[in-house]
């Protein structure tokens, strides 16, 4: 097994930059019905700069990505760990390594499969947590993952999001402000689950990474220095300021009881909404022009909010994007 038969773990990118990445897909190797060929024809279409391979119980065939990977496309390995009580995604293994999926909830097996992924510097994320079929609801305890997948792409391409969907966020906001405080929160992703033609990359992951790389992009990852957009004909920008700080997505802002300024710029959602969600629930809303382009700005103090987190929907209350938090101290 050569160096080649695997994808690279750094391209050259655009150095330090907001990078847009899907981080659960599935080819004819597990139970897609694509080639990698056509998941990376397809990622680059909708204008994605990198993917992680999730292929059900097993690893990255050698020689399956490693030709597919650009200057300007990154592949990293990973899995997805398909238990009776749950489903989870490994990202970041090397080549050639399986994470053992025969564990469940209660038999004290899932600690060890953890640490294997986090000795290689990987993350763990929770996946489709409330998904509506036999092992999709997760019912293993969220201590021990990095990251919670609470978007999570429909078989049906042209419906982004469901119900299950709106649980899953529910569930990860209303979990937050306690473990903000505890200091040990759990950022949120958002990944299409492809297995079928024009899936890929509704939604994805928005990632603020130092350099298109596995590690950079892990790192960004894991500090949820991240958004969620359905495609790339949503953007956004998303940061709090007080004076001349400046703080992004999953970053502290160090206030010192002044006040805070929030701004939220998009694009690609006409007549949308935009909500402003604490730890005392939304807070503040605001409409977009028909053109889908526009700023929202609210103020707070961090004694009224521990933190700031952002949804944009389309009229019909379907989320177009939505954001980590911005950490108020």
């Amino acid at each position: 097994m050569s160096s080649s038969d695997f994808p690279p773990v750094r391209a050259a990118g655009r150095g330090a930059a907001w990078y847009r990445g899907d981080c659960h897909v599935h080819s004819v190797h597990s139970d897609g019905e694509l080639s990698p060929e056509e998941l990376a024809a397809g990622a680059r279409a909708v204008e994605l700069d990198f993917i992680v391979t999730t292929e059900h119980n097993s690893a990255a065939k050698p020689g399956a990505w490693g030709h597919l990977a650009a200057d300007d496309f990154l592949i990293l390995l990973g899995e997805e760990v398909t238990t009776k009580t749950g489903h989870w995604l490994a990202l970041g293994l090397a080549p050639g390594k399986v994470v053992d999926w025969n564990h469940q909830e209660g038999d004290g097996l899932l600690g060890q499969c953890l640490d294997q992924v986090h000795r290689a510097g990987g993350v763990c994320v929770v996946a489709h947590p409330r998904a509506p079929y036999p092992s999709g609801d997760f019912m293993f305890p969220f201590p021990g993952f990095d990251v919670v997948e609470v978007w999570n792409g429909l078989w049906t391409s042209d419906r982004p999001w469901n119900a299950d969907n709106e649980a899953a966020l529910a569930e990860w906001a209303r979990s937050l402000a306690a473990d903000i405080r505890k200091g040990s929160w759990r950022p949120a992703m958002g990944n299409s689950d492809t297995h079928l033609e024009e899936q890929i990359g509704i939604p994805h992951t928005v990632v603020f990474a130092e350099e298109l790389s596995t590690a950079a992009v892990l790192a960004g990852i894991r500090a949820g220095r991240s958004w969620i957009a359905e495609s790339a004909d949503v953007d956004g920008s998303f940061t709090a300021h007080v004076d001349d700080r400046v703080a992004g997505l999953g970053e502290r802002l160090a206030t010192h009881g002044e006040q805070v300024e929030v701004h939220a710029a998009v694009r690609g959602v006409p007549t949308g909404t935009v909500s402003f969600h604490t730890d005392r629930g939304k807070v503040h809303q605001a409409s977009l022009p028909d053109g889908g382009v526009g700023a929202v700005r609210w103020n707070t103090t961090a004694d009224q909010s521990a933190f700031v987190r952002i949804e944009v929907r389309h009229p019909n209350g379907h989320v177009a994007a939505l954001t980590n938090p911005i950490i108020l101290d």
